[in-house]
């Protein structure tokens, strides 16, 4: 069931809470947001663990699907790890995401812990920019049959188990070879997830508003197999000629081994994940913050 996202200003009066499971910390930050929101006059529900954790009767414990059906909004207090989870679960239901930063980075939980309530009070009143984040959807065939399917917010990855050699994997793109290539894997990643694996791999940051996959092999042999930029309207397929304990993974939190001659089929999922950020929010200023962009000026001004 899909639900229409909301435009600004509207009121969002149905609102999940979601932590950071087996957070010992997250409790008190929970507990304060669950009054803040009852003071406000919101309907609250919760994932079943936060729901236990908060230990408050009247918040109703649902499934992600029942909170896909239910909420309008859906507030996330962690790490970007945690919002990675949730988003994955909840984009069939077109449910607006909230992150409140409880990790270390923070390129997805943008709201910080310290001003959590202030800056949640403005954009549940609609002072609020709102943006939409394509997923990738992987599927597995062994022998023309299908035997895993999964969605990726960041990427998807073939890799070589740990301690084996190289990998070879045949390349094709809409049905076009592209390459064989001899590396410890490859990363297919959103432009979310540029800034994610394919970024510390030598990959490009991609801005989150591009329509565009991007291709990170890991180590390769060749120093000729450089990271290429795809239109998100490709089908690429990967085949595993050789390697040992190799496997599929999607966000680093499902994965399925890999056989000589499986194939991965990657595209752009049907599904998006929508976030809602602060008025004034700025891409370019997460960049700045997370990758310490804005520590160049301060060491000029030392330098003079």
């Amino acid at each position: 069931m899909a639900r229409a996202s909301h435009s600004p200003g509207k009121r969002f009066h149905t609102v999940a809470i979601i932590g950071k499971h087996g957070d010992a910390g997250a409790g008190t930050a929970l507990l304060e947001l669950a009054a803040f929101l009852e003071k406000r006059g919101h309907q609250l529900l919760a994932d079943t663990v936060t729901a236990q954790e908060l230990g408050i009767p009247h918040v109703a414990a649902m499934t992600t699907a029942e909170i896909g059906a239910s909420a309008d909004v859906a507030i996330v207090l962690g790490g970007d790890g945690t919002m990675l989870g949730i988003a994955r679960q909840l984009a069939p239901f077109n449910v607006p995401l909230i992150g409140v930063n409880q990790g270390r980075l923070g390129f997805m939980t943008d709201i910080p812990l310290e001003r959590m309530l202030p800056t949640l009070s403005d954009v549940l009143d609609g002072q609020l920019v709102s943006e939409s984040r394509s997923l990738l959807e992987g599927i597995v065939e062994r022998d023309g049959q299908e035997i895993f399917r999964a969605v990726a917010f960041n990427d998807v990855v073939v890799a070589r188990g740990a301690g084996a050699g190289m990998v070879e994997l045949c390349v094709m793109v809409d049905g076009h070879f592209m390459y064989n290539q001899r590396s410890d894997g490859l990363i297919i990643s959103t432009p979310t997830g540029s800034t994610a694996y394919a970024l510390s791999a030598g990959g490009p940051i991609l801005h989150p508003g591009l329509g565009g996959i991007v291709l990170v092999p890991i180590a390769p042999h060749a120093l000729s197999n450089r990271p290429i930029v795809l239109s998100d309207s490709c089908e690429i397929q990967i085949e595993l000629a050789s390697g040992r304990d190799c496997s599929v993974n999607f966000d680093m939190q499902s994965l399925t081994s890999l056989q000589h001659h499986d194939r991965v089929i990657v595209r752009r999922s049907e599904h998006s994940v929508h976030f809602l950020h602060p008025e004034g929010w700025s891409y370019y200023h997460t960049l700045r913050e997370k990758l310490h962009w804005n520590e160049y000026p301060s060491v000029l001004g030392q330098l003079k």
